[in-house]
């Protein structure tokens, strides 16, 4: 770990504590909206269903987020950034290869789980309206502020971040006291420290086991703490999290000692269509208030589910699991970036779900399906991780199997909810999946099936070429990107470009190739030197979350190697070279398509019809590397797979009439 990462995840002060409240804790800070209101759902209220419900939500919290995120998963840290993609970049040195099923699967359902998270906040806050006006349409509201939240986004979050802390504390501030109040009307609520209530609960609840979907919610937002350690630094999170935990806690509670006093009434008799215990337990005079601030809190936890999706879409770039896709990076903030694409298809698929279940009870029953399969996958991963540091099994194996219990147990619960709604986000996250996988293998299947050759075999040939004046100069300096990790190698059809697809002469040729590290913050290079003054090769090593900016770092290499007189990149031109005018970069690349001439099999017929077809959706090459399109050259390539080695013909001799 380097110093920088060392500091962030050791360091520990005021104003990173009060960062990681407004940044970490958006969505499970939320959670006290809908959880205990999806608990009692339509049924009477029963002390032993609410002392068990306040039970499981307290184990679940104990057990998921604070032992295996809080204690354990943060310690699994790439270079101090977390994530199943960052986890899943740590553990790929194993050599697994399968490996990557439960990153896909995980990232995936991580993304689709995403896209209900902002409506159920929202709508959950917004129907707190209905205690002043109870038929009011809470729909064009909610999509209004989506609409807002969404839009806002291209501009970074520089400022509004800076409102999220004070107003993060303040939403925690507002749960602790609300729930303590109501907490000192019935101190018999703290029996539901006992796990013996929970187990009960499994037992007397009208849902039977099916329940634990509705707890399963309390937890959701573990994932999303993991994923965002990066920005704000392990030490500060476990530390803020007790803050956190007390809060949620003391509301919680707070809820159940308010609903042990009630019982035997229904929430609609409470509240009629307002009827959610969060609500149901301020006073009146504090509810317009609590709205807002419940409302606010909503759309802060929306925007750090966003910021989120937008990091993960990009990881999922560099680890070739995605089509690339446009990145803007709107502030100087490391880290920050916002990619429009998935900006308005995140907005578009928001809308989708409050226009389809309109009720955020309704949303509730779709909710937890996907990111209860996407923790079951950090499991997994997280197993491979403490192996490969080496801890012993008698501590890997329990720990383990207790979590894969625990999660499966909460999976199971969640399958009623496929029936209700949750077919939805899983029909989302299939198709995030499908396209993950597809767009994997055929880079796999494609770099199976290209062939390089050794630079030494042509060396001669390009020496020669080079003050060859019979053949027109095509580039002072021509560029070629090269996938071939070999310093000695290159792709064959590099050289048949430059040697028989129009001869191009030029006087240095230089060969890029980018190295996408398993960490997420680092760029480095190398230089080789082939033959000088003619053939160059930059190796780019440059971590998973950086951006590619290819025509800009080249341009910072050739300074630095003219600086230490390695290069003399003068124009060759004799006019030009007088006047010290420096000679023009020209870059090459090469496009693929599918070959007629081509044997597929069925399977790699669909993985690469599909993948052709995505990559037309998908960011040219030079955009994708950040080229200057100017000095770009684009040369179509037949991509050749199974092709017959020999065609079995028969000659006909011309015989005499």
């Amino acid at each position: 770990m380097n110093a920088h990462n060392h500091n962030l995840h050791s360091k520990l002060t005021t104003g990173g504590l009060l960062v990681t409240l407004g940044i970490i804790y958006g969505d499970i800070g939320t959670s006290p909206l809908y959880v205990m209101k999806a608990i009692l759902g339509i049924h009477a209220i029963s002390r032993d269903i609410v002392l068990g419900g306040i039970s499981c939500i307290f184990w679940t919290l104990t057990l998921q987020t604070t032992l295996k995120y809080v204690l354990i998963t943060l310690s699994a840290d790439n270079h101090g950034e977390g994530g199943i993609f960052a986890l899943f970049a740590l553990v790929k040195r194993t050599k697994i290869k399968w490996l990557i099923v439960p990153a896909i699967i995980g990232g995936s359902a991580l993304l689709a789980d995403g896209i209900i998270t902002p409506p159920i906040s929202v709508s959950s806050a917004v129907e707190g309206l209905r205690i002043f006006k109870p038929d009011i349409n809470t729909i064009p509201i909610v999509i209004s502020i989506l609409i807002v939240l969404f839009t806002i986004q291209q501009f970074g979050t520089k400022l509004v971040g800076k409102f999220f802390a004070p107003m993060m504390l303040i939403w925690f501030g507002m749960l602790g006291v609300l729930g303590a109040i109501q907490i000192f009307s019935d101190l018999s609520v703290f029996a539901a420290v006992n796990p013996y209530y929970a187990y009960e609960l499994l037992k007397i609840h009208p849902e039977g086991f099916f329940v634990l979907g509705a707890v399963f919610l309390c937890t959701t937002g573990a994932e999303a703490l993991y994923s965002d350690m990066g920005h704000c630094g392990r030490k500060n999170i476990r530390v803020s999290w007790i803050f956190v935990k007390s809060m949620l806690l003391l509301n919680y509670f707070g809820q159940g000692a308010y609903l042990i006093n009630h019982e035997g009434k229904t929430l609609a008799e409470l509240g009629g269509k307002a009827g959610n215990p969060f609500y149901l337990i301020m006073a009146d005079w504090f509810q317009p208030i609590g709205i807002v601030i419940a409302t606010l809190a909503a759309v802060i936890a929306s925007q750090a589910l966003i910021s989120g999706s937008f990091t993960l879409i990009n990881e999922a770039m560099r680890l070739n699991f995605w089509p690339k896709v446009k990145i803007k990076y709107p502030t100087d903030l490391k880290g920050q970036l916002y990619i429009p694409s998935i900006n308005w298809l995140l907005l578009l698929g928001c809308i989708g779900i409050v226009l389809y279940f309109e009720e955020s009870s309704n949303m509730e029953h779709a909710y937890g399906l996907a990111i209860v399969l996407c923790m079951i996958m950090t499991t997994i991963l997280l197993n491979f991780y403490l192996i490969m540091k080496r801890v012993k099994l008698y501590f890997i194996i329990p720990l383990i199997a207790i979590y894969l219990i625990i999660e499966f147990s909460f999976l199971y619960a969640n399958i009623v909810k496929f029936f209700h709604g949750g077919f939805v986000t899983l029909i989302i996250a299939s198709a995030l999946i499908a396209i993950m996988a597809t767009w994997f293998l055929a880079k796999q299947i494609s770099k199976n099936y290209t062939k390089i050759v050794k630079i030494e075999d042509y060396k001669k040939v390009l020496a020669e070429l080079s003050v060859d004046l019979s053949i027109p100069k095509y580039a002072t300096h021509l560029v070629y990107m090269t996938n071939s990790t070999r310093s000695d190698e290159i792709e064959e059809k590099v050289m048949y470009s430059i040697l028989q697809k129009r001869p191009k002469r030029a006087d240095l040729y230089w060969f890029i190739h980018v190295n996408i590290l398993s960490e997420p913050y680092k760029k480095e290079y190398r230089v080789t030197e082939i033959i000088k003054d003619d053939i160059y090769r930059i190796d780019f090593y440059l971590g998973f979350r950086e951006p590619t900016k290819i025509n800009l770092m080249f341009k910072q290499v050739i300074k630095e190697m003219v600086d230490r007189g390695e290069v003399d990149i003068t124009s060759r031109y004799e006019s030009l070279s007088k006047n010290n005018i420096i000679g023009d970069f020209k870059f090459v690349l090469s496009e693929k398509f599918l070959s007629n001439d081509s044997d597929l099999t069925f399977f790699e017929k669909i993985v690469m019809n599909t993948y052709f077809t995505m990559k037309k959706f998908s960011l040219s090459e030079e955009k994708a590397f950040g080229l200057d399109s100017s000095s770009v050259k684009i040369e179509q390539f037949p991509l050749v797979l199974h092709a017959p080695e020999k065609i079995e013909m028969r000659r006909i001799d011309k015989s005499c009439d």
